[in-house]
């Protein structure tokens, strides 16, 4: 059993940064590739980006790429999300999901932990 926490969520402004954190819990964090969604009201959730279990590969969504930069740190069991010049359209629930697989995907349906969501807001 793996269990998700995010932080770092919060209320910015178009333009402005934010670095979101995913701690998991266990000793076997480094087997899970791990992938961050996001939700906004009314929407479907959606795939942001994903990161191999050893971290040397990743997949970013077309409406992120250069802006946003996955990472892991797999000695502290956290995956981050760094996101740069935010837009009032990345205002969602952020989630971080766990896939005991070597390889990321962009399907929610193939990850096997969630994590609660952390809010971020952008506004214009």
């Amino acid at each position: 059993q793996v269990q998700l926490v995010e932080s770092g969520g919060g209320l910015v402004q178009a333009g402005d940064s934010l670095r979101l954190s995913c701690t998991a819990s266990g000793r076997t964090f480094s087997i899970y590739a791990m992938g961050w969604f996001r939700q906004a009201p009314g929407k479907e959730r959606e795939f942001v980006t994903a990161i191999s279990a050893s971290g040397g590969s990743t997949d970013y969504a077309a409406s992120v790429k250069s802006r946003f930069t996955i990472s892991r740190d797999n000695a502290k069991n956290t995956v981050y999300l760094q996101m740069n010049s935010l837009k009032p359209e990345d205002t969602a629930l952020y989630y971080c999901a766990a896939r005991n697989h070597p390889f990321g995907t962009g399907r929610v349906d193939l990850y096997d932990y969630w994590g609660q969501g952390t809010q971020v807001t952008v506004s214009s």
